[in-house]
Formats: C-alpha cells, sequence, structure tokens
C-alpha cells in the first residue's frame, strides 16, 4: 500500500503492515536532522493501528523537551521537503506536512505533556481493545463515504468520535 492522499479528499484503506515498516526510514531521516532534540519519535494515527483503516498518510510523534526550544528543529525539517504549518489549531504544537499527494504529518510536542500522553492513550488503548477500534473503524468508514470530498469536514466529525472515544477511555 502506498503513501499519498491527494489534498482536500477522504479516501480510507484497509489497515496494511507496511504503513509500519514505512515508519521506520522517516524515523531515521528526523532523527538524522534533529536527533539532539528528540526525547522520543512515534508511529500514531489510524496507520499504526492494526485492523483500523486510514487515510495512507503516516501520522509522526515526537516529544522534545521544550516547545520553544523546538523552532531551531524547523529548518532541518524543512530542509526534508516538510512544511511548517505552526500550531495549526492545537497550542504549543509545531505541526508540519509533506507530499502532493500528502504523506506524512509530524506532530511535535513536549514530550510528556498532555497532548503527547492523549495521542499515545488513544492510539494504544485502540491497539489492545479490539471492540473500541472497531467502533472507531466503522464511525470512520461512514464519515469517509459522506465526506470524501471534502476533508475538512471529515477531520471535524471524526475529532467529535475521538473526543467521545477519549471520554470513555479516560474515565
Amino acid at each position: 500500500m502506498s503513501l499519498g492522499l491527494p489534498m482536500g479528499t477522504v479516501s480510507l484503506q484497509r489497515a496494511h503492515e507496511t504503513w509500519a515498516h514505512e515508519f521506520e526510514p522517516e524515523k531515521a531521516r528526523l532523527v538524522a536532522v534533529i536527533g539532539e532534540h528528540i526525547i522520543d519519535i512515534q508511529h500514531v494515527g489510524s496507520t499504526s493501528i492494526p485492523g483500523v483503516p486510514a487515510k495512507p498518510i503516516l501520522d509522526i510523534l515526537i516529544g522534545v523537551e521544550d516547545y520553544d526550544r523546538a523552532f531551531e528543529c524547523i529548518p532541518p525539517i524543512e530542509n526534508l521537503g516538510y512544511e511548517h504549518r505552526g500550531e495549526y489549531g492545537i497550542p504549543r504544537r509545531h505541526y508540519f506536512v509533506t507530499g502532493e499527494p500528502r504523506t506524512h504529518h509530524i506532530h511535535m510536542f513536549e514530550h510528556g505533556k498532555e497532548n503527547w500522553r492523549v495521542i499515545l492513550t488513544f492510539r494504544d488503548f485502540l491497539r489492545t481493545h479490539e471492540e473500541t477500534a472497531r467502533e472507531y473503524a466503522e464511525a470512520k468508514i461512514a464519515l469517509a463515504a459522506k465526506h470524501a470530498q471534502d476533508r475538512s469536514a471529515y477531520q471535524e466529525e471524526k475529532d467529535k468520535v475521538v473526543e467521545r472515544l477519549l471520554k470513555r477511555i479516560l474515565a
């Protein structure tokens, strides 16, 4: 399964184990240019959850010590072909995208802070709770069918599903 999704569209692919393998070379590229800033780097998002269909875009979570010091990471990551989008709606996040069609997203947060913990908690819970993962997958499939040409609407409604599931998971 190759990575890449044209801008603005929504197309889910069945879960594929090669996504985990595609994460490793990108991780190595990032470590090579900003390794001294990285505390941890993780494959997150639906491509990291076995059995859950996903947009063919790898989400990479990078944990750094300090948000402000991480501004030093922007030029080296941009030199790898990424575009820095700033916080992009989430405070204290450095968000990067690359590819047209889009292939990778980077979410850079302070390691161990709330956003970091919530993203990993959600991923890890879905990896170990098949029923919740199936519920999430079914919701994503329905939303993708409804919003195939409107990624913003898909994302907005999917975020509501994630929030609802997180309330249950974190309760």
